[in-house]
């Protein structure tokens, strides 16, 4: 089996913000999230077991998803991408506002303000299936693919990425 085929899937590239359990912003990059109705607006993000994000949007039950633009500062991949919140303050470098007490980065070509319906428990990732409470185009920049983020950039996909092939 050739798994390097499920990365012909369609993917975008999301900076997902949340809160702990001090209301400290965290979050990190996800490239699994679909739509799933327009009315009422319901997505459904995948994030692994192990990113701290996964146990805040749990306990927080919200979150916010910034679409990534393709032109998008490299700082805020790498930092949401490759390092924990539970280690740095993942926002102390990046223009954002607050936005429903969540966090929206300000390079974002748009953001969607989501509330927790339900989860679904894989073995390595959480499914969570959210309510899109707010959102908002914030400017006309090309979303970011992530065929884009690896045939042009040339980034690279953490272990933890549901997309990894080691």
């Amino acid at each position: 089996m050739d798994k390097f085929a499920l990365t012909k899937l369609s993917y975008g590239m999301y900076a997902i913000g949340a809160k702990d359990a001090q209301k400290r912003f965290c979050g990190c990059i996800a490239n699994s999230l679909m739509q799933i109705t327009a009315e009422p607006a319901t997505v459904a993000l995948s994030i692994n077991h192990d990113n701290y994000t996964n146990q805040c949007i749990k306990d927080t039950k919200e979150f916010s998803v910034n679409i990534l633009p393709e032109k998008i500062n490299p700082l805020i991949i790498g930092t949401f991408g490759f390092r924990s919140a539970r280690d740095i303050d993942k926002f102390a470098n990046i223009k954002y506002k607050t936005i429903n007490n969540l966090p929206v980065c300000e390079e974002a070509c748009a953001y969607l303000i989501c509330k927790l319906i339900n989860t679904l428990e894989t073995n390595t990732h959480t499914i969570f299936l959210a309510s899109v409470e707010d959102c908002e185009i914030l400017n006309d920049n090309a979303p970011m693919s992530y065929a884009y983020y690896h045939n042009v950039i040339k980034g690279k996909s953490p272990k933890t990425a549901p997309t990894y092939v080691g």
